[in-house]
């Protein structure tokens, strides 16, 4: 039972980052309904410029742990922000009103565009950090000396995984830009004739989502101490398979998804085989869509006539 708990507390910290990253696909999703598979890929940015940003406070001598957490963070929310930004400007907006492939087949180019970029800038090798936030809590130990710990990093990833759902779904249920990106969901067209700027919307919908993936990259930085151009490419197919289970276009099913997605590889590689886990995560997906197509809190779509 020991054992079950620890694995289960690895299995929500590993949830909570595809979660994330899910966020992004199902906002796109919802409003442009074009999946944005290059989203992986602004994760992996986001990674990286967390751990330049690391690297040129530490070389300015600044210490103060909680100082350059907050200034990374800003700096690669804004950075990687403005990534999501351009991104929608040139690979999708020009097609927008194109045949249903073409934007599919522009983020899958975007996202060859930014992996292969990132192993020009950065080179292809791994690139490790000693760690920033240690420490953390023996919870139990158990008689044959098995002990359950949960880690300050660990602590970190889900408060700040669960403070940024609130803020988000309050963004989109509560203002006004919210209200925006309902309407473009339900229909462009009216939207635009009721006064809504739909290009603006669609914007800012990739700038949040990126914005969102930069934080993602930065607690995958410090939670595993390392980022390379590759991983982007992963994490974004299973943050995608965690937004198609928990129902692509809801914030909650994203983060649903993200936590059933990190528990099954969890729990899979703690009690079976490591090599299958994206074998397990994958069948379990299949099986969910089966019965409930629409993921576990997806809506039916209503076709207009």
């Amino acid at each position: 039972m020991d054992y079950f708990a620890q694995q289960f507390i690895n299995g929500l910290v590993l949830g909570s980052i595809y979660g994330l990253i899910a966020i992004g696909y199902t906002m796109v999703y919802g409003i442009v309904g074009m999946i944005n598979f290059a989203h992986g890929d602004v994760f992996m940015i986001g990674g990286f410029i967390a751990l330049i940003t690391f690297l040129i406070l530490i070389s300015l001598g600044l210490t103060a742990i909680p100082v350059i957490l907050l200034v990374v963070l800003l700096v690669a929310m804004a950075i990687t922000a403005l990534y999501g930004w351009t991104i929608e400007r040139i690979a999708y907006r020009p097609l927008r009103h194109s045949f249903r492939l073409a934007p599919m087949l522009s983020a899958i180019g975007m996202s060859f565009v930014l992996t292969n970029y990132s192993q020009v800038a950065q080179g292809a090798r791994v690139k490790p950090i000693p760690p920033f936030i240690t420490g953390g809590y023996t919870l139990h130990e158990s008689a044959d000396g098995f002990v359950i710990q949960l880690s300050n990093i660990q602590i970190m990833v889900v408060i700040t995984t669960i403070v940024l759902l609130a803020i988000f779904t309050w963004l989109v249920s509560r203002t006004r830009l919210g209200r925006d990106m309902r309407a473009c969901e339900q229909d462009q067209t009216m939207a635009a004739l009721l006064g809504v700027d739909v290009d603006r919307t669609i914007s800012m919908t990739f700038v949040i989502g990126a914005a969102l993936a930069a934080v993602a990259g930065l607690m995958y930085l410090l939670y595993y101490g390392l980022v390379d151009f590759f991983m982007g490419f992963v994490a974004g197919i299973k943050a995608f398979t965690a937004a198609v289970l928990g129902g692509i276009g809801s914030l909650p099913g994203a983060m649903l998804g993200g936590l059933a997605i990190g528990l099954i590889e969890t729990f899979w590689s703690a009690y079976f085989s490591v090599e299958y886990k994206d074998v397990a995560a994958f069948s379990i997906l299949i099986v969910v869509l089966i019965f409930m197509p629409t993921g576990l809190l997806g809506r039916p779509e209503v076709e207009k006539v």
